[in-house]
């Protein structure tokens, strides 16, 4: 089968040959500009064959066309560092205005999907991170709190700002799809959480902007809603139509819904899970995951991809990444 086949068949709960399977990571020292995200993402995919590239780019693209600004890391396994942030008090919500796509930072990553497109051709699927615009607004302030404070205090200062993000990320979204990618690997950061806002805050300041960004991308689009964090909203978001095939969480954390549990909610979608990247895929040994994955897989339904619940740190073993791969 190719990987687009083997993803479909998933999706449907079909059989597969194998498996499929996908890992995503940060390359810190190369995410820099487009030729090094390229680079990253097509050395990362030559060398695992992933059945789905989960585009990779730096975190903050989503918002230094409005004014954050970035020290670089030059190190593989350090992050970049904010040094500057548009948003500090309430009534600098204003100044955030729609953006045009030829802002550099859309720009450049609308590069790097059309030439990964380029080196890769149609059999993979390739998805692009987009942020939901509540997590983008969060990534313009200082701390993520500062952004829950000031939706309390006066949610009318607010608002214009979302409608801004979320109008630039449907424009720029509609556009990912024709620089080549199939769809968007849709994430909540830490938003769509107990831990952050409650869900009827969500469903106000979450739900309405999110739906606008993830329906543009059109009715043929593969879309993956990835649910961050702990004590997370899937339950309930699952009960809305997030135009999306796959759903990726942490089911590993003890706070969320594990894979079996959350299955039938799921029904007639695909489900990307099952390793514990944070658990054993770190601290085993390649021999350890290859005796254990068999146990894994046959605890997952038929619908599921076989993946992380999050972003692999960057520093795991790729020994460990090819026993995964191994054992399908």
């Amino acid at each position: 089968m190719t990987h687009r086949e083997r993803i479909t068949a998933t999706i449907r709960g079909d059989r597969c040959d194998h498996r499929p399977v996908t890992f995503w990571r940060h390359f810190f020292h190369k995410e820099h500009h487009a030729e090094g995200t390229v680079e990253a993402m097509a050395g990362w995919q030559k060398r695992f064959d992933w059945d789905m590239m989960k585009i990779n780019p730096r975190a903050d693209y989503h918002v230094q066309d409005w004014g954050v600004e970035l020290e670089y890391s030059y190190k593989e396994f350090e992050k970049h560092r904010k040094v500057l942030f548009p948003v500090q008090t309430i009534d600098d919500w204003k100044k955030i205005e729609p953006l045009p796509l030829s802002a550099p930072s859309l720009a450049e990553h609308l590069v790097v999907v059309s030439e990964l497109r380029k080196r890769f051709g149609k059999d993979l699927p390739i998805l692009m991170t987009v942020f939901t615009p509540l997590a983008i607004a969060a990534r313009l302030v200082p701390e993520e709190t500062l952004l829950r404070d000031h939706l309390r205090e006066n949610p009318a200062k607010v608002r214009p700002a979302l409608e801004a993000i979320t109008e630039t990320f449907v424009r720029f979204v509609r556009e990912l799809r024709v620089a080549g990618a199939d769809g968007i690997f849709f994430a909540t950061t830490s938003w769509a959480s107990a831990n952050m806002i409650t869900w009827e805050e969500y469903m106000l300041f979450g739900v309405p902007y999110d739906l606008q960004v993830i329906k543009s991308t059109g009715d043929d689009a593969l879309n993956l809603f990835h649910i961050c964090g702990s004590r997370n909203f899937l339950r309930q978001l699952s009960t809305i139509d997030y135009h999306s095939q796959i759903y990726n969480w942490d089911s590993s954390d003890p706070t969320n819904s594990p894979i079996d549990t959350v299955a039938p909610l799921l029904a007639r979608r695909g489900i990307l899970g099952g390793i514990d990247h944070r658990g054993w895929l770190i601290h085993s040994g390649a021999e350890e995951i290859r005796l254990h994955m068999p146990g894994v897989l046959d605890k997952l339904p038929r619908n599921t991809i076989i993946g992380p619940g999050c972003a692999i740190a960057p520093e795991t073993s790729y020994e460990n990444l090819q026993a995964v791969k191994d054992s399908l």
